[in-house]
């Protein structure tokens, strides 16, 4: 049974395919809006989430499939103590595909070793987050129209931030990307990712605290937030984080075509007199998010298929 835990299950060819997919959908929702009729997805999420469940519920019902699930655990049999591989087992049973959000890192996998339908891991604790990323792969082609050749920004939380790890590591499979690493010191990119992952595929990158210093030679600015919680001085947060406020004077040097991300909630990382300008793609980004789960659910159900 096939499974989306990691982004790098999908191979390079997957990507694109699922990118082509979307890029369909979003060119004619009519001729998929019966594709997935009388299929069920269960979205069990362990932990709250506005977008990424509304947005796989959304996908499922526009190819016309059913939904349900939960959307925190006190309202699931884990709050009697069932375990997390029984309540899979159990919902197998009433659904044809899982999409799964879990505090614990590593839960998806585990559920995917006992499910007997797709399990999507739609966020496991600080580990991974893969249909962001593809989220974020859509939004990167459709403003840019390549994944090759371009140089991205990413500003913020690069320490315990999930989607800036999944990205680069997406990025990792394509020609000529550079990084350009903006944060402060005390959350910088972790070693291991720049050593694993960028060192080892001959990946440019340069790190820096000052979100101006290479703003003109950014394609791509991804925002992330600075959180107050992993900080151990309230005074180092307080000093660091007005510094990462995207506002209209910082863009002044940026390109004309530079495409705006960010994996949302935003706190104040973007001021709000930024969202006018056409190269800010943060909420075009939550609408590619439904467009490309609902290429992936089609792909999961159509490879559990052939394999019945």
């Amino acid at each position: 049974m096939r499974h989306l835990i990691d982004i790098l299950d999908l191979s390079k060819e997957e990507i694109d395919e699922l990118v082509e997919t979307a890029s369909d959908i979003i060119a004619d929702p009519s001729k998929y809006e019966d594709a997935c009729r009388h299929k069920i997805l269960a979205t069990l999420f362990f932990e709250p989430s506005t977008r990424t469940r509304l947005s796989f519920e959304s996908a499922m019902l526009s190819l016309g499939g059913e939904v349900l699930g939960f959307s925190e655990a006190q309202s699931s049999s884990a709050a009697k103590g069932e375990s997390v591989a029984d309540t899979i087992r159990t919902v197998s049973c009433y659904s044809d595909i899982i999409a799964m959000r879990h505090p614990k890192e590593g839960a998806p996998f585990v559920a995917s070793r006992v499910a007997e339908v797709p399990v999507i891991n739609a966020g496991d604790g600080g580990h991974n987050h893969p249909t962001q990323t593809l989220t974020d792969l859509l939004t990167i082609h459709r403003e840019k129209g390549r994944f090759d050749d371009l140089t991205i920004g990413v500003c913020g939380d690069l320490k315990f931030g999930r989607t800036v790890h999944s990205l680069i590591s997406a990025m990792s499979r394509y020609k000529n990307v550079k990084f350009v690493l903006i944060s402060p010191d005390e959350l910088k990119l972790p070693s291991y990712i720049k050593k694993d992952v960028m060192q080892k595929n001959g990946m440019e990158y340069y790190e820096t605290a000052d979100l101006e210093e290479k703003m003109k030679d950014l394609d791509i600015l991804y925002m992330t937030r600075v959180q107050r919680e992993r900080f151990f001085n309230e005074e180092d947060y307080l000093r660091l984080k007005d510094s990462y406020i995207l506002t209209l004077d910082k863009l002044e040097t940026a390109k004309k075509d530079l495409c705006i991300m960010h994996p949302l909630p935003r706190v104040n990382e973007i001021s709000t007199e930024v969202d006018g300008d056409p190269r800010a793609a943060y909420f075009r980004q939550v609408k590619n998010g439904r467009y490309i789960r609902m290429a992936l659910i089609l792909k999961l159900l159509k490879e559990a298929e052939n394999e019945h």
